[in-house]
């Protein structure tokens, strides 16, 4: 039977994790390990200057870790340190809002998580999924009665790509996978494998009421044309397998200029 770990940067009280833990549990042991509270936008930052405690939590009938930390946190005790085994599969997500293009994936705490796991030895996917404009910004019952069954949906679908990854393992050469789901995805939504859409930040903070700076994410700029972007706005799952290398070669002139002692 198969160990899967879930974590999710929304927090222990995300309406996508006792849905997905549900569907997942089909396919072997689950064990959730979480933020007790939401840590978005906050990469694979580490705890260092805190203690992190760990406390059983139950939220509709599931059963979780919540730990005062980061996503990445959560991953690097449950594999190192407070788990009886290490898991065979790190599943983060599903978060509220996608994670696709080059700017969200290198801030996500969903894509945080999965990456702290690849440094652990464990292979990792993250989900991620559009929700409806009106459900931002809002917590508890009424952004869960916004998404509806939406969450249960995407569960699903998650849970199909978990197996077919637990099937066939990875391809050589990737560390992790992303994966962002559209809106209203059905378990019929066509699946297409593809890269990261190159893009940029637009101003992420605005003038506060007190001479402060809040944020205020306001969108994406200079998107190059197609990729995981271009592939959910067509209304498919957008599986996006990563590498962490991030090396590139450079023309010899450059080398030679650079390398002058």
């Amino acid at each position: 039977m198969s160990r899967l770990l879930v974590t999710n940067d929304d927090g222990m009280d995300s309406p996508t994790l006792p849905p997905m833990v549900r569907a997942l549990a089909r396919l072997g042991d689950v064990r959730s390990v979480v933020p007790d509270t939401e840590r978005s936008w906050i990469g694979k930052a580490i705890t260092r200057f805190e203690p992190l405690r760990v406390r059983s939590v139950e939220r509709a009938g599931v059963k979780l870790e919540a730990v005062n930390g980061t996503p990445a946190d959560c991953v690097s005790l449950a594999v190192h340190t407070v788990q009886p085994s290490e898991p065979d599969l790190v599943v983060s997500g599903i978060n509220l809002g996608l994670n696709y293009g080059l700017a969200f994936l290198l801030s996500s705490g969903t894509i945080g998580a999965a990456i702290e796991a690849f440094l652990a030895g464990v292979p990792a996917v993250a989900f991620s999924m559009a929700i409806p404009a009106d459900a931002y910004g809002l917590t508890g019952a009424h952004r869960a009665a916004l998404l509806g069954e939406r969450v249960d949906v995407a569960a699903e679908v998650t849970a199909a790509i978990v197996k077919d990854l637990l099937a066939i393992g990875f391809p050589p050469g990737v560390d992790l996978f992303s994966v962002n789901l559209p809106a209203e995805v059905t378990v019929g939504t066509p699946r297409v494998v593809t890269s990261v859409t190159r893009c940029r930040y637009g101003r992420l903070f605005v003038p506060g009421p007190e001479g402060d700076y809040l944020h205020r994410f306001s969108s994406l700029v200079d998107v190059a044309p197609g990729g995981d972007i271009a592939t959910v706005e067509e209304g498919a799952v957008a599986i996006t397998p990563l590498c962490l290398d991030p090396s590139i070669e450079i023309p010899a002139e450059y080398r030679t200029r650079l390398e002058r002692g």
